[in-house]
C-alpha cells in the first residue's frame, strides 16, 4: 500500500475514513465536520445516532455507517491500495497538494492512479468543449505541448474533445498530465478514454478522483470535479466553450479560488466562441500564445534569458527549422540562444497556423 495512506493515522483510522467516505449525504464539509467534532473517523463511527443528529447530519448517513455495503466498499478500497501505482491522499496528509488544500470544500480523500507527486507540481488546466471544432482541438494540443515542454503539468477532466486533446498532446512530447474524473477510478467515464487513462498511468502521469472507486457517472458529480481541476492548477485556459459549457463552471471556480483565467477568442459567428468571449468580458485574460500565460504566473521560475541578437519571432523560428529539422524545442532554444518560453510561444503560433508540425517531440517545418 502507498505509504502516504498511513500518514493520516493508523490502519484502523484509514479504514474508518474509507467507511465515512462512502456514506450517503456526507460530502466534504460534513466529513470535515465529523472529524472536528469527534477527533477521528474511528470515534465518529462509534458515536451515537443522537450525536450525529445534533450535528445536523442526515439520518441516512448515521444508519448506513454500519452497513455491510459500506464495510465491503472500504475493504475493496484497501485491497485496491495494495496494487502498484495506486495511492490515497488524505486532506491532513503532508503529501496532499497544498494548492488544493487551501480551497473551500477540499476533498477529504483523493484516490490517485499513477504518480501522486505530480499533484504538487506547477499545473495549468486546459478545458473546453466536448464537441470541439478541429481548430479548437489543434489549438488545445499546441498549447498543451508547449506548456508540457516548458515544465508544466497539463491538468484536465479526461472528457472527450478539448480535454482529451490536451492530455494526449502532453504525453506525445514526453510531458506529464493529470486527469480528474467525475466518477470513481474503477468506473472511468467516458469509456472511449480508457486507453488514454491507462497510457497516462503507464507513462508517469496520473488519474485522480475524490469519489469512491466504484462511483458511476452521475451528472452532479462533474461540476464537483471541476473545482479540483481549478484547485490543483495555477490557472485555467478555456479553449472553446459555448455559454452552457461546464468549462465556464471551471473558470468561475478558478476565479473564486484566486487562480488566473485565460480564454482564447474565436469567430463571433461560432457558438463555441461565445463562452470564451463572455469570460473575456468578465475579466479573463485573452491569450494568443503560451508566453502570454507564463508571463502572468506568479512564483513560476522562468529560465534565465540567454543572450540573443533578436527575439524569437515565429518567422525566425520557422527559418531555423527550414535550415535544420527536425529539432526539439529545447534544441532550438539552445542552438539559437533564444529563451525557451519565446521558442514555445512561437512554435505554438506556427502550429496553430499550420506552418509546423510536431512528431514524437520533434518539430518539422511544413511546406507553404
Amino acid at each position: 500500500m502507498s505509504q502516504s495512506a498511513y500518514q493520516g493515522g493508523s490502519p484502523a483510522e484509514l479504514e474508518a475514513r474509507l467507511r465515512l467516505h462512502r456514506l450517503p449525504g456526507l460530502g466534504p464539509r460534513r466529513f470535515h465536520l465529523l472529524l472536528e467534532a469527534f477527533g477521528s473517523a474511528s470515534a465518529a463511527l462509534s458515536a451515537t445516532a443522537t450525536a450525529w443528529r445534533a450535528l445536523g447530519l442526515p439520518s441516512e448517513s448515521a444508519h448506513a455507517r454500519r452497513s455491510v455495503e459500506v464495510r465491503e466498499g472500504a475493504a475493496a478500497a484497501l485491497a485496491w491500495l495494495e496494487r502498484r501505482d495506486q495511492h490515497l491522499l488524505m486532506w491532513d496528509d503532508p503529501a496532499y497538494p497544498a494548492l488544493l488544500a487551501e480551497t473551500d470544500g477540499a476533498p477529504p480523500l483523493l484516490f490517485v492512479a499513477g504518480d501522486p507527486v505530480l499533484l504538487e507540481k506547477p499545473q495549468l488546466a486546459i478545458v473546453g468543449s466536448r464537441r470541439a471544432s478541429r481548430p479548437a482541438l489543434d489549438t488545445a494540443a499546441a498549447f498543451a505541448r508547449s506548456l508540457a515542454q516548458g515544465g508544466f503539468v497539463v491538468t484536465s477532466g479526461l472528457a472527450l474533445g478539448v480535454d482529451g486533446a490536451a492530455h494526449q498532446a502532453a504525453l506525445d512530447v514526453g510531458g506529464r498530465t493529470i486527469g480528474v474524473l467525475g466518477t470513481g477510478l474503477q468506473k472511468l467515464y467516458p469509456q472511449r478514454h480508457r486507453m488514454l487513462a491507462a497510457a497516462m498511468v503507464e507513462q508517469g502521469s496520473a488519474v485522480v478522483s475524490e469519489f469512491p472507486l466504484d462511483a458511476g457517472a452521475v451528472a452532479g458529480n462533474f461540476p464537483r470535479r471541476n473545482r479540483i481541476i481549478s484547485g490543483l492548477s495555477l490557472g485555467v485556459l478555456v479553449v472553446e466553450a459555448s455559454l452552457a459549457s461546464g468549462s465556464l463552471i471551471t473558470a468561475r471556480l478558478a476565479a473564486e479560488q484566486g487562480r488566473e483565467v485565460y480564454a482564447i477568442p474565436g469567430s463571433i459567428h461560432h457558438p463555441g466562441s461565445k463562452g470564451c468571449h463572455q469570460l473575456i468580458r468578465d475579466g479573463a485574460l485573452l491569450v494568443e500564445n503560451v508566453d502570454q500565460i507564463i508571463d502572468t504566473l506568479q512564483g513560476w521560475q522562468r529560465l534565465p534569458p540567454a543572450p540573443c541578437s533578436q527575439p524569437a519571432q515565429p518567422r525566425h523560428v520557422l527559418e531555423a527549422l527550414l535550415l535544420a529539422a527536425p529539432q526539439t524545442s529545447e534544441a532550438l532554444a539552445s542552438n539559437s540562444g533564444w529563451p525557451l518560453p519565446q521558442v514555445l510561444a512561437a512554435l505554438t503560433e506556427l502550429e496553430v497556423d499550420g506552418r509546423v508540425s510536431n512528431e514524437a517531440g520533434r518539430w518539422f517545418a511544413r511546406p507553404a
